[in-house]
């Protein structure tokens, strides 16, 4: 990979367009000398902030607009209608302004206003709806989205979380992009976020094609369901986070897991401190999401070593937050100027040296009421052949298919599981199991594949009273 240090005395030629639009992409790899370890790998900053309308949404909200033309699903006259956590809506905004469309967006009212007054500086109408609502509720952004879809003459819905376009336009643009400047992919990892999953998907769709040897890392945030979907095929239930632009409570159909090879988990606080890092020490004026994706390359880097090389996804601008996690007040109010002491993390409330007990998914309910009784638990994950996780039984489970006849000892178990509710990696931060078990979930905590540790309020309570004395 060719860097440079070296600072031109006078400007370079710059090239000259006909559309703002032909200015999105070719955003510089930027080396990390103060946030990331001196002795781990070297961390480079991919700057998507940079792009025109503020983030790395502008490749694909242009992408899926002109299909959408080609295809005939996008006429003159028209409007684009979608759901957005700001920056897709950005993107598609200036896409719209450009092209002369009328535009309108659908919007969580967690996201900062900085993002809402962008959108209508474009001239786009903002519907704003709540955050806290499940993804089947007709109040949810993407469901009132389709309505205004569905009730707009001449309107074209992009539908970035399920689009394949969304997709190909980070495989033919953001990947190849990346594949060029690490002179064919010359770089051990690329950490990405998931929102829609698009990103993620895209680069290493292009990086698989090339056949390079680039670990694509994805990175969840705490709430979010990707990284069960990842690990388990299905979603947890997802719960309220406050960074923006990454994560989601549906399944995504534009995100391939099948080109991801990890998956890592931030939380809030991780985000929020490195990414005012990012602004305040490396000058890198980036958003909050950045900072989850610099943490955990840092991370990686750190467990690499020298002589490696990490690329860390900086999706958006800080712009969008001069009034959130770049202010002092809102992250005092928030807690998030205080030390880290926190609850510990997930990984201390299991021992390592003990097995996980687990059954199959060929075991009865009569051997799963066995493993219960033996072992003196009142929960036990079920797992496929290859030991992966799907799904987890509950002694009222077994009460409820015993007492309605809808079961016996002889009949399957995994007809009477639940769904994984709750999947953690062993770093993330205690507080995170509260979200978990306000939903009636026990926690499952999941590594390379393996279950390293069942986590239930019992487990909590007693943690809880070691760290109270």
């Amino acid at each position: 990979m060719t860097m440079t240090n070296e600072s031109p005395a006078v400007p370079c030629s710059a090239p000259i367009y006909d559309s703002i639009l032909h200015a999105i992409g070719s955003t510089p790899l930027i080396r990390l000398n103060k946030v990331a370890d001196p002795d781990g790998a070297s961390v480079y900053a991919k700057c998507e902030f940079m792009n025109p309308a503020g983030s790395i949404k502008d490749r694909m909200a242009r992408y899926i607009i002109e299909m959408a033309e080609k295809e005939g699903l996008l006429k003159p006259g028209g409007t684009i209608v979608e759901n957005t956590s700001g920056n897709t809506g950005m993107g598609a905004a200036m896409t719209a302004a450009a092209k002369g469309y009328k535009a309108v967006f659908t919007m969580p009212d967690k996201m900062s206003q900085e993002k809402i007054d962008g959108l209508r500086a474009y001239g786009a109408q903002v519907i704003i709806t709540p955050t806290d609502v499940p993804g089947d509720s007709p109040d949810h952004y993407v469901n009132v989205a389709k309505r205004v879809a569905a009730e707009t003459p001449n309107s074209f819905y992009m539908d970035q979380y399920h689009s394949q376009w969304n997709i190909e336009a980070h495989e033919l643009s953001t990947g190849r992009e990346l594949y060029e400047q690490t002179d064919g992919g010359q770089v051990d990892a690329i950490v990405v976020g998931t929102g829609t999953g698009g990103s993620a998907s895209g680069i290493g769709r292009y990086f698989k094609k090339m056949s390079a040897k680039t670990k694509i890392i994805g990175v969840d945030p705490l709430g979010s369901v990707h990284y069960s979907i990842f690990h388990t095929g299905k979603p947890s239930t997802p719960y309220v986070y406050k960074v923006e632009g990454l994560g989601e409570d549906i399944v995504c159909r534009a995100f391939d897991t099948s080109v991801i090879d990890e998956m890592y988990q931030v939380n809030d606080y991780e985000c929020f401190t490195v990414g005012r890092r990012l602004v305040r020490e490396e000058g890198l004026f980036c958003g909050g999401s950045s900072g989850g994706m610099v943490h955990i390359a840092c991370q990686i880097a750190k467990d690499m070593g020298p002589d490696k090389k990490v690329i860390a996804i900086c999706p958006d601008s800080g712009t969008r937050y001069v009034t959130k996690y770049l202010s002092d007040e809102w992250m005092k109010m928030h807690g998030f100027l205080e030390p880290d002491k926190g609850l510990g993390i997930i990984e201390d409330l299991i021992d390592r040296s003990k097995p996980v007990i687990s059954v199959s998914d060929t075991a009865t309910v009569g051997e799963v009421i066995d493993t219960l009784r033996s072992n003196g638990i009142s929960q036990v994950p079920i797992t496929d052949s290859s030991g992966k996780p799907i799904g987890i039984v509950h002694e009222v489970d077994i009460l409820r298919a015993l007492q309605s006849g809808s079961s016996t000892t002889e009949s399957h178990a995994k007809t009477i599981a639940n769904d994984l509710g709750g999947l953690l990696h062993p770093k993330a931060r205690v507080e995170e199991l509260y979200g978990i078990f306000g939903a009636d979930q026990v926690a499952l905590v999941y590594e390379s594949n393996q279950i390293l540790g069942v986590v239930s309020q019992i487990d909590l309570i007693e943690h809880l009273s070691k760290h109270s004395n």
